[in-house]
C-alpha cells in the first residue's frame, strides 16, 4: 500500500510537469522571440514601418502663407553628398496595391547630406540628412550634370576651334581667351566628342533607363518572357547601376542576368555608358555646390553683383526629402526659424524624430540588396516574420525531447501502478478467502 502511495505520488507530479513543459513548448518560439535582451533593435516590415516611411515622404518644408511670405530657405553656403543607396521592402497598404494581394512593396531610397561647403570629406556638424526616393534623386542629379557637361563642352569646342584658327589675338574674344587659359583642350575635345557620338560608338546613356521601362530584346533570346531595365543600388548601397527586373515597378531582380545582354541598336550589341550617373555618387567628393553660378556679365561692364541664389538641384532635392536637421546642429534651418517664426517648419520638427530613426535603420545596414530586413549573427526578420535563432531552435528541441521522455516515464509509472493496485487486491482477495 506504502509503494502505491508513492506511485501515484510521481505520477501525479510528472503530469504536472509535463503539462508545464508543454505549454512551454507552446509557447516557447513567440517567448524567445520578444524577450530576448540582447535582440537588435528593429524595425519590422509592419504597418508601423511604412507609417513612417509615409511620414519620410511628407516632411517637407511647411512654409508660412501669412502676408503672402513665400521665402526660401538659404542653402547657398552648403553642398550635396551622397551617402547611400538603399531598397526597402514595406508593408503595402491599400492606397499602394495591398488590396491586390501585394502585402509588401519596394521603395527605392538615397540618403544625401547637405554639408557646408568644401567639407565633404568630414562633414560630421553643421549639416543635414536627407532620404528622398532613387528616381527623384537621379532625375535632379543627372539633369545638373547634363547642364554641367553641356557648358563645358561649348566652352571647350570655343577654346578649340579658337586655338586650331589661331584666333587668340581677337580682342573681340578676350572673355573666351580668359576662360581658355584653364582648360586641357586635347582632353575635354576628345571627352566631348565620345559623347557626341556616343551611339555610333556602341554606346547608350544609362541615365536613359533611370524610369522603369520594359527592354526590347531585338535578338528575340527572352523566350516570350517579359524583362524590364531600372535604377537600382548596387556595391552595398554606395554606387547605382542599372539592373535587369522581371516586373514592371522593377522590384524583382532577374537573378545573375547582365542589362547589356539584353541591349541592341541597329548597329548590333550596345554598352552603357555610366558618364552621367557615376558623378551623383562619388565616394568623398560633393556632389554639387547649392551655389547658384552667376550668370555671365552680358555687359562687360564688371558689375554683376547679384544676390546669392540657392541652385535648382538644392531646392527640388531639399523641397522632396524627408528632413533629419536638428540633432546635426544644421544651422541654415536655425537661421530660417529665426527670422520666419517657427511655425515655418511646424510639420518638419513634429515628425523629425520618427524620420531620423527611420533613416538610422536604412543606414546600419539591416537591409540586403533586395530591400529584405537581414540581420547577421543569427536573427533575421524577412518578409514581416520572425526567423528562429539557434538557441531558441535548441530550447524547442530540448522541450519537445523532454515532453517525450517524461511522457514515456510516465506510462511506465502508471503500468507499475496498474500492476501494484492488481497485485494488492488479489492478496486481499486471497486472505478474506
Amino acid at each position: 500500500h506504502q509503494l502505491c502511495t508513492t506511485l501515484n505520488s510521481q505520477y501525479q507530479y510528472i503530469k504536472m510537469k509535463l503539462s508545464l513543459i508543454s505549454f512551454l513548448a507552446a509557447t516557447g518560439y513567440a517567448t524567445a522571440a520578444s524577450s530576448n535582451p540582447f535582440a537588435p533593435k528593429v524595425s519590422a516590415n509592419t504597418a508601423a514601418s511604412a507609417y513612417t516611411a509615409k511620414l519620410v515622404r511628407g516632411a517637407k518644408v511647411m512654409r508660412s502663407l501669412e502676408g503672402g511670405d513665400d521665402r526660401e530657405i538659404d542653402l547657398t553656403n552648403y553642398s550635396i553628398k551622397f551617402e547611400k543607396c538603399q531598397f526597402v521592402k514595406e508593408f503595402a497598404g491599400e492606397e499602394d496595391g495591398g488590396e491586390d494581394g501585394q502585402f509588401l512593396q519596394t521603395k527605392r531610397f538615397i540618403i544625401f547630406r547637405l554639408c557646408p561647403n568644401n567639407s565633404c570629406g568630414s562633414c560630421n556638424y553643421d549639416f543635414g540628412e536627407y532620404l528622398v526616393d532613387l528616381e527623384t534623386y537621379l532625375q535632379a542629379t543627372t539633369e545638373f550634370v547634363e547642364e554641367k557637361q553641356e557648358a563645358m563642352c561649348e566652352t571647350c569646342n570655343d577654346c578649340y576651334e579658337q586655338a586650331y584658327n589661331n584666333d587668340g589675338g581677337d580682342d573681340n574674344n578676350g572673355d573666351n581667351q580668359n576662360d581658355c587659359s584653364s582648360i586641357d583642350v586635347s582632353t575635354c575635345y576628345e571627352e566631348c566628342q565620345n559623347i557626341e557620338n556616343m551611339e555610333d560608338n556602341g554606346y547608350l546613356d544609362a541615365s536613359e533607363f533611370i524610369e522603369c521601362q520594359a527592354l526590347e530584346n531585338n535578338n528575340n533570346n527572352n523566350n516570350g518572357v517579359a524583362y524590364y531595365a531600372g535604377a537600382m543600388c548596387a556595391s552595398s548601397g554606395s554606387r547605382i547601376k542599372i539592373g535587369v527586373f522581371t516586373d514592371e515597378d522593377c522590384s524583382i531582380l532577374a537573378e545573375n542576368m547582365d542589362v547589356e545582354s539584353m541591349l541592341y541598336g541597329d548597329n548590333g550589341a550596345m554598352k552603357l555608358s555610366y558618364h552621367k550617373i557615376k558623378s551623383v555618387f562619388p565616394e568623398s567628393d560633393c556632389v554639387a555646390s547649392c551655389l547658384q553660378e552667376e550668370e555671365q556679365d552680358e555687359n562687360n561692364d564688371g558689375n554683376n553683383d547679384q544676390a546669392a541664389e540657392t541652385a535648382e538641384i538644392c531646392q527640388t532635392l531639399y523641397e522632396a526629402a524627408g528632413k533629419c536637421e536638428s540633432i546635426h546642429g544644421f544651422s541654415a534651418m536655425k537661421y530660417y526659424n529665426n527670422n520666419n517664426g517657427q511655425g515655418n517648419y511646424y510639420n518638419q520638427v513634429r515628425n523629425e524624430e520618427a524620420v531620423c530613426n527611420y533613416m538610422s535603420n536604412v543606414m546600419s545596414g539591416i537591409y540586403d540588396p533586395s530591400g529584405e530586413i537581414s540581420i547577421s549573427g543569427g536573427r533575421s526578420i524577412t518578409g514581416g516574420g520572425a526567423a528562429t535563432t539557434g538557441g531558441q531552435k535548441f530550447a524547442l528541441t530540448f522541450f519537445i525531447l523532454g515532453s517525450v521522455g517524461l511522457a514515456g516515464y510516465a506510462a511506465m509509472l502508471h503500468q507499475q501502478l496498474t500492476k501494484g493496485a492488481k497485485s494488492t487486491l488479489a492478496q486481499q482477495g486471497g486472505a478474506m478467502a
